[in-house]
């Protein structure tokens, strides 16, 4: 066990096993090289796959000729997305009660009639190796009709815009209303908004009336990657009996296996995707792009395929998350209660609809009350990769908006920031803006934990130094999940559980186990099934893990407790209801004399009852929000524009730490993250729409030289829907920090950035037009 333990406050219940440190049980095979990702399977007769991408941001691909490279020696296959099933193109499929657009998945990894950005993927080449099927990949011809691109969502809504497809419907479509036209000719359809929606609270107007001091401002961000150091990869192999094995790193095996099954027009039954290790995802591997393509290259060669993204074909052929445009108005009376709010946010698609900007809308403002709200949002499609998940995906940016603004307002009210975050805290039961009422979470308590916190009250001094100060709110998901428990003979328990293990969950999947039977951590064996070896299981995302299989692993470890009741039970010859069972410990509730330990029932369990397996399926309700509270201290050179970072501390309420010291990481590095995407990190486009800083090189994340201990604060007000009270934590880290680092320029240099990231030459701009005035 570790000695070291975080910073935790209001801590409100203690436990065995839950709220230690132990050990993880895959570190060492992570850190000896020994755990097997993606690229590391290696099968017999193995081909190497690469894929050939469009050299243009937007145009009609006219004809596709393979032919030079389907002969070129040691190449056994091509495909392009005349290979898919007619069944892969319909447009919606609505198999296992999810609404996909199977057309648009589809043609993300293969192009289909156009190309939609820079990389996207026009066709494939497996061959006897890489090389070879790289020089392949150059002997295909493609004609284009080259178009302008749409590079910004506010390009992309002009009424003079390129149009991206032809047939594109928003929920606000008339098309798709009663009478609607439903056809390619609808005008309505021929348009780059791919979804618009609003919120509407109270009466806005009047609010706006009764306010004493009315604040508005836009912010703009930029793409930014999510910065995995492992591409993607996956391995596909066919058996003589149509059975399609996948091997690769993902955030969800089941959604690996249902979209590559749907693509192929085949039974789910017929594909089982195996998880390998994932070398960091953050949300971006919740989406499938080389495994359906490997999967058609074995089925045309009839060997087994292995497809490798580059480090520049992850820059410029997956998701980063969305550029925004976000503007805001909020009004206050004059002693600070916030009684109206206003906000638009467009949010960058990507070439397929389906921006995060419902999240981004559902988190802007749900920290808060506010009786009078109006929100929009806008999702457009672009010449850009499909957007995908970031860590907390669409909360940052409107996060970043709405938190400085709340800085402008408290200071033109002439009060404290934090104090006046403290004044409007939307306490449990009242409505969001958004509809749903708030439950319980502990945003006072975490707000107070920065009050009393050493940093806040020690004066900050020096010159162009500055404190800033920003909240963060993400709603956590749930969703289905699996878990498989099987006792073993020497009384350890083997687990099986369907999360992909992308931050320690492994840990605490097996402390959820450990804790129900009183049994040491390290005799729970978890593992990460494929899915013919595990129930249904969400994807790996939205901060569901710990809580959802959580649920999943709680309740299989209960049924296991009763089945070791029972076996005593029948042992002793007794009833049920007379076995106590406490700290892995069974005996007879009035003859202390009766008394087997769990390990001696495990030795004896093929005689009274054959072996003990318990299972468990969920969809649990109920994850509760988390609420973060970051603080730092700045500073700005105002030669070179570069800012410091001299001091951070974030505070988060985690319901309850399983894993204090995994806690604790995942706060501090979805801080890191924020600090990056505040201070550097951009996609960077020329006027024809191709990356310019495609590589770690040129793409700029920050580095331990770079940034100082971040220090957390642990806050636990437990979830009332989990049975140790457990919140998700991996999201909403990376919420606060653009804000809160904006803030502190601003209290630094007294200039207001409101564009991302505020990188040096920003911050010389904006300094000698200060100077300029």
């Amino acid at each position: 066990m570790l000695e070291y333990k975080p910073n935790t406050v209001l801590s409100n219940e203690e436990f065995d096993t839950v709220g230690t440190n132990p050990i993880r049980h895959d570190g060492a095979d992570k850190v000896t090289g020994r755990a097997k990702y993606g690229a590391d399977t290696i099968l017999p007769g193995m081909l190497y796959g690469k894929i050939l991408r469009s050299p243009h941001a937007h145009a009609v691909i006219k004809s596709v000729d393979i032919s030079a490279a389907a002969a070129h020696p040691g190449v056994h296959a091509v495909v392009t997305s005349a290979d898919w099933p007619e069944t892969s193109m319909k447009l919606v499929d609505l198999a296992e009660g999810s609404i996909h657009n199977l057309g648009f998945l589809s043609m993300n990894v293969l192009a289909r009639g156009k190309a939609l950005y820079k990389g996207h993927a026009i066709a494939a080449v497996a061959a006897v190796s890489v090389h070879v099927a790289e020089e392949a990949t150059k002997l295909i011809k493609v004609e284009y009709e080259v178009l302008k691109p749409v590079l910004t969502a506010i390009e992309g809504m002009k009424p003079d815009a390129p149009i991206l497809h032809e047939r594109l419907a928003s929920v606000a479509s008339p098309a798709l209303r009663p009478g609607g036209l439903l056809d390619d000719n609808a005008d309505s359809m021929r348009t780059n908004i791919a979804n618009e929606f609003e919120f509407n609270l109270g009466d806005v107007e009047q609010g706006f009336k009764d306010a004493d001091v009315i604040v508005e401002k836009t912010t703009t961000t930029q793409a930014v990657h999510q910065g995995y150091i492992e591409p993607q990869a996956g391995v596909a192999q066919w058996s003589e009996d149509g059975k399609l094995t996948i091997f690769s790193s993902s955030q969800g095996q089941f959604t690996v296996r249902d979209h590559t099954a749907r693509f192929l027009g085949i039974a789910v039954g017929q594909v089982k995707a195996v998880p390998m290790e994932i070398g960091g995802g953050f949300g971006a591997k919740g989406i499938t792009y080389v495994e359906p393509i490997a999967a058609l290259l074995s089925q045309k060669s009839g060997r087994p395929v292995k497809v490798q993204l580059s480090r520049t074909e992850v820059f410029e052929g997956t998701g980063p998350t969305s550029g925004t445009q976000i503007s805001v108005k909020l009004g206050a009376t004059k002693d600070g209660k916030l009684i109206a709010a206003e906000a638009e946010l467009i949010y960058e698609a990507g070439a397929f609809p389906g921006s995060p900007v419902g999240a981004g809308i559902q988190c802007m403002m749900g920290q808060y009350d506010i009786p009078n709200g109006h929100l929009k949002a806008i999702d457009v499609v672009v010449n850009r990769p499909k957007s995908a998940a970031y860590r907390a995906p669409g909360a940052p940016s409107s996060a970043f908006c709405m938190e400085t603004a709340m800085d402008e307002l408290a200071e033109k009210l002439g009060i404290d920031p934090l104090e006046f975050r403290l004044m409007n805290i939307a306490s449990e039961g009242v409505r969001r803006v958004t509809g749903p009422m708030t439950p319980l979470v502990g945003y006072t308590e975490t707000l107070q934990a920065v009050k009393d916190h050493q940093h806040y009250n020690t004066k900050l001094e020096g010159k162009k130094r500055g404190r800033g100060i920003a909240t963060g709110w993400w709603a956590n998901n749930s969703g289905p999940a699996s878990a498989v428990l099987v006792v073993n003979s020497d009384g350890t328990v083997s687990l099986t559980e369907g999360s992909p293990d992308i931050g320690g969950s492994r840990a605490a999947m097996a402390m959820h186990v450990a804790e129900v039977l009183g049994l040491p951590v390290t005799d729970i064996k978890p593992q990460v099934g494929d899915t013919d070896s595990i129930g249904f299981t969400s994807n790996t995302g939205g901060s569901s893990v710990t809580f959802k299989t959580g649920w999943a692993c709680y309740n299989a470890a209960q049924s296991v407790k009763q089945q070791m009741i029972e076996r005593a039970a029948k042992i002793w010859e007794i009833p049920d209801a007379d076995v106590e069972y406490k700290e892995a410990v069974l005996q007879h509730i009035s003859d202390p004399e009766l008394k087997l330990n769990f390990k001696q029932i495990a030795a004896r369990m093929v005689p009274t009852g054959g072996p003990i397996v318990a299972s468990a399926g969920v969809n649990p309700p109920g994850p509760g929000p988390s609420i973060g509270v970051h603080l730092v201290d700045v500073e700005v050179d105002t030669e070179t524009g570069k800012v410091e970072i001299l001091r951070y501390t974030a505070a988060q309420d985690a319901g309850k730490a399983i894993h204090p010291a995994y806690v604790e990481g995942q706060i501090q590095g979805g801080a890191v993250q924020g600090i990056g995407w505040a201070l550097n990190e951009a996609y960077i486009y020329n006027d024809d729409g191709a990356l310019l800083n495609s590589s770690f090189l040129d793409y700029r994340m920050p580095t331990s030289l770079d940034l100082p201990m971040i220090d957390t604060i642990i806050v636990e007000v437990a979830n009332p829907a989990h049975p140790y009270g457990v919140r998700g934590v991996g999201e909403v880290p990376i919420v606060p920090p653009m804000a809160a680092i904006s803030n502190a320029i601003y209290d630094a240099i007294g200039i207001r950035m409101n564009d991302l990231p505020m990188s040096p030459d920003k911050i010389l701009e904006a300094l000698w037009a200060q100077e300029g005035k």
